[in-house]
């Protein structure tokens, strides 16, 4: 069979063709893949689309809760109040200290007053500590009797006058007597108020049981 070949115009035709398509077919194939590579979504996009939200804590009337404090309260808050707690604490170590010292510093004098009452009232003390009876309606009652309430009077004209040692003070006490009697932490004086009166009740304690026994001279 006899060769045919195409004339040179024909087949530059033919050729240019061929290369449209191809490059057509190329671009459609080019714009495709940058459609796919466009719409798929990027790995970050896919993990944080499909990653869980975030759940907030509400409280119990829906709104949201407030966070805790204490989580949130910084170191310097947590030193202040470490100051706080120690100032506190040694403020009552030195409140007790103080306490502590007024309960072991000795009581201040009980006063009298300067009068036959005063003079009753410390006698009853004196006589309560070392233990011997009487009331103050015994020794009111004995003084009035005996000296009228002054504490200078002395009896100048009974036998005890005669014999030389009169009764002197507001219970009319005698000398030996008082010495025999007289009571420590009282004036070693027979006409002092109070060492007369505790030398008297400790003499009558002794005789009669107590001076408030006693209703007329002893």
């Amino acid at each position: 069979m006899p060769s045919f070949t195409l004339p040179r115009a024909a087949r530059i035709a033919r050729i240019t063709r061929t290369h449209k398509v191809a490059v057509a077919a190329l671009a459609a194939a080019s714009a495709t893949t940058g459609l796919a590579v466009t719409a798929a979504p990027s790995h970050a996009a896919t993990t944080a689309a499909h990653a869980p939200a975030t759940v907030k804590p509400v409280s119990a009337d829906g709104m949201p809760a407030k966070a805790d404090s204490k989580a949130e309260r910084p170191v310097s808050a947590s030193v202040a109040d470490h100051i706080k707690v120690t100032a506190v604490a040694k403020q009552d170590r030195v409140a007790e200290q103080a306490a502590s010292r007024s309960a072991d510093r000795p009581a201040a004098p009980k006063k009298y007053a300067d009068n036959l009452d005063g003079w009753i009232r410390q006698s009853l003390d004196i006589m309560q500590s070392k233990g011997i009876p009487g009331s103050y309606e015994g020794l009111h009652r004995n003084i009035m009797r005996e000296s009228s309430g002054n504490p200078e009077a002395v009896n100048d004209w009974d036998v005890n006058a005669q014999n030389g040692i009169p009764s002197k003070g507001l219970l009319q006490v005698i000398q030996p007597t008082f010495d025999t009697y007289h009571v420590s932490g009282t004036a070693h004086n027979l006409t002092d108020p109070v060492a007369n009166i505790t030398a008297a009740a400790n003499y009558a304690a002794h005789r009669y049981g107590s001076i408030d026994n006693v209703n007329s001279a002893y």
